[in-house]
């Protein structure tokens, strides 16, 4: 068992206003994004299963071209290679939980 703390793993912008840090397991991916207001994200698919969750702010997501705007709480399930996209009304953080692990975020 590890015990980690947040402040202490490495923040890293993966696009212009989204910053993470990641927590790897052997089958999954925790991404806690900090999220600039206004920051967008282009639609993009890949073969994870996501769960999306909104802790701070309002966040546009928009998955299979339905778009919702979120507040604190939302929670979306996004199965693999659905394409989705999504929009910083305000400054955001979201916690986004990948199956399998993204190995393209180590």
């Amino acid at each position: 068992m590890a015990f980690l703390r947040l402040e202490n793993i490495e923040e890293r912008e993966m696009v212009p206003g989204y910053r993470a840090r990641f927590v790897h397991t052997d089958n999954m991916t925790f991404a806690y994004w900090n999220i600039d207001a206004g920051a967008s994200l282009p639609e993009h698919s890949h073969p994870h299963e996501q769960v999306y969750t909104l802790l701070e702010g309002e966040f546009e997501l928009t998955v299979s071209g339905e778009a919702r705007v979120t507040t604190p709480g939302a929670v979306a399930v996004i199965p693999p290679h659905v394409p989705h996209s999504g929009r910083a009304i305000t400054d955001c953080r979201v916690l986004d939980v990948f199956h399998p692990t993204r190995d393209d975020y180590r």
